[in-house]
């Protein structure tokens, strides 16, 4: 991946919800010396907390690049979000994204993207030619994150957990396998654009021999319980090889996102499933503790709701973005 000139515009476009805004959210809670401002359009429902800037705004404060931050259904590039992101290419824009639907593959996009000497950078293409898995156990640790349901939380989980670890002059390495991570980190596996039968390959490529005492912390996607997203997580689960997975749970969630039909698993179901799935490829892994996303729940509430994941599941419980990942980190040590 060309190198992706900084600070950024986040593009929130008409999110419809805050949710949906999920990689700006990343960008800006990670690398905050990145993200300029953020541009809404009429009727979006979702607000990072950025200063809402237009384009001139944004270029005359230093912004080099527009990155479209909305992951949305289908990852589709809508013609209202098309208008905008033309005349940002005319405003002296480069253009990021990680969406499904690739800038690259807009004629106008990169008709006016010539004209004007700008660059498309699509993060969800694979660069690599990923071998097919082999199974063969690999040194140094492995830990995942895996979720109840899409977005939980695995991500700020990995990312939380390799940065205490990071703190503690412990060996850790954050592996980014979807497009924010590698809008944060700059590298990675863009997993769910990988051929079917080169996902879990990709994974093992991505987290090759390493000291002993080194830890892989790989980013989780989708949900062994998410009938959308589930054969990433299952190529995650295989081809990293865990040693850990730490459970990932958001409990103020109404139903599957964008599956009105169906509910979350319990976390002892997660658990059974994971674990039973992950022991195939390695026999020795462990379930090490739960990561609550407690965003919206109040302090106390947060508290008493990990208190009682405690209880119930004989492990350390925390939301490490809120509360930090030492819990997680203290488990960790002990495998």
């Amino acid at each position: 991946m060309s190198m992706i000139e900084t600070p950024y515009l986040l593009f929130l476009g008409d999110a419809p919800d805050q949710l949906a805004a999920k990689v700006a959210i990343g960008i800006k809670d990670w690398r905050p010396e990145n993200a300029v401002g953020q541009f809404r359009m009429e009727g979006c429902k979702a607000d990072v907390g950025l200063t809402d800037m237009t384009l001139v705004e944004a270029r005359e404060a230093g912004a080099k690049t527009l990155v479209i931050g909305v992951a949305n259904r289908g990852g589709v590039i809508s013609p209202e979000w098309k208008k905008v992101l033309v005349m940002a290419l005319e405003e002296g824009f480069d253009l990021a994204s990680g969406l499904h639907n690739l800038l690259r593959d807009e004629p106008d996009l990169v008709a006016v993207a010539e004209a004007t000497g700008r660059k498309l950078h699509d993060v969800r293409v694979p660069e690599v030619d990923y071998p097919i898995a082999n199974g063969k156990k690999r040194r140094g640790k492995r830990c995942l994150a895996v979720g109840t349901d899409c977005s939980v939380g695995k991500m700020y989980t990995a990312l939380c957990m390799d940065d205490e670890m990071r703190k503690r002059g412990m060996k850790s390495t954050f592996r980014a396998t979807g497009q924010t991570g590698i809008l944060i980190t700059g590298d990675g596996v863009p997993l769910d654009a990988v051929i079917a039968d080169f996902m879990a390959g990709s994974v093992e490529w991505l987290t090759p021999d390493n000291d002993d005492d080194h830890w892989d912390h790989i980013e989780g996607q989708g949900s062994l319980f998410h009938v959308s997203y589930s054969g990433v997580t299952m190529a995650l689960i295989h081809g990293g090889q865990p040693d850990a997975l730490v459970l990932a749970h958001e409990p103020t969630r109404e139903h599957m996102r964008g599956l009105p039909e169906y509910q979350q698993p319990s976390l002892p179901d997660l658990r059974d499933m994971a674990l039973a799935l992950a022991r195939v490829a390695n026999p020795a892994c462990q379930v090490i503790g739960v990561s609550v996303n407690t965003q919206h729940m109040g302090e106390d509430e947060a508290k008493a709701y990990l208190a009682a994941i405690e209880a119930e599941m004989n492990l350390p419980a925390t939301d490490p973005f809120r509360f930090g990942a030492g819990k997680l980190v203290d488990a960790l040590a002990a495998v």
